[in-house]
């Protein structure tokens, strides 16, 4: 059941913005419950909602027309989706859903369109978000051609700790299979080198940050270049600072 927005933002992108553009888009925000696994949207479906997450990680992927499926970003308190709503298009090709449970402040798609067509400053930051959104996905793909899987499953630890609370990270070794396009006794046994290095702990369907700088250090140039970016364009996230 969704309740009122009483204007206390934990998204960044809202709580970046000017308070006079918070006073125009806070009557429109309807706070709403996103648990796991709950599809927020299907490849090619219009939105008509556009949902500003407070909590929670939300996993976009791609599915190739044989059925191949790989995740391409992830979105959190950092950010919004869809970028449809921005760009004035009518759906995206890929689908969404909640990888970890949260909340998220969500507007009626045509009242968003409507407020950004006024407000210069809320149209601003949203549109540097999805460039930073671009720039999370391109490296994404150039991690996935270049990188061992290793690295990249250091980096995607490191974004998803980014966008929660506290060091624990409710992932299962079959998920993170499934995002990194890789067999699940190949993350296992990545997962054991990162144990063995004592950057992170595994058990039960979570993962442990022990060493987030070790971390960093370990995924290299897989990690870092898309969050500067971010940090350029609309600040260091509520969540954790930059490194």
């Amino acid at each position: 059941m969704a309740t009122g927005c009483d204007g206390g933002f934990r998204n960044n992108l809202l709580w970046r913005l000017p308070e006079a553009s918070q006073q125009r888009i806070t009557p429109h925000l309807e706070r709403v419950q996103l648990p796991r696994w709950h599809q927020l949207a299907s490849a090619h479906q219009t939105m008509e909602h556009a949902y500003f997450f407070e909590s929670g990680i939300a996993s976009v992927a791609i599915r190739s027309p044989e059925g191949q499926c790989s995740e391409i970003g992830l979105i959190g308190r950092d950010g919004k989706y869809p970028a449809s709503a921005i760009l004035d298009v009518d759906a995206d090709p890929f689908s969404v859903h909640m990888q970890i449970p949260g909340e998220a402040l969500r507007i009626a798609t045509p009242t968003l369109k409507a407020i950004m067509a006024e407000d210069r400053e809320i149209h601003r930051v949203l549109s540097f978000y999805i460039q930073t959104l671009s720039v999370q996905q391109a490296y994404t793909s150039l991690s996935n051609a270049v990188h061992q899987i290793g690295e990249r499953l250091a980096r995607w630890i490191l974004m998803c700790h980014d966008r929660v609370d506290g060091m624990e990270i409710s992932l299962t070794h079959e998920f993170m299979s499934m995002v990194l396009a890789v067999r699940r006794p190949s993350v296992t046994t990545a997962l054991h080198v990162l144990e063995g290095k004592k950057l992170i702990y595994s058990e039960r369907g979570v993962v442990g940050v022990r060493d987030r700088a070790g971390l960093v250090a370990f995924a290299r140039d897989a990690y870092g270049e898309s969050e500067r970016e971010y940090e350029r364009l609309i600040g260091t996230p509520i969540a954790r600072p930059l490194d």
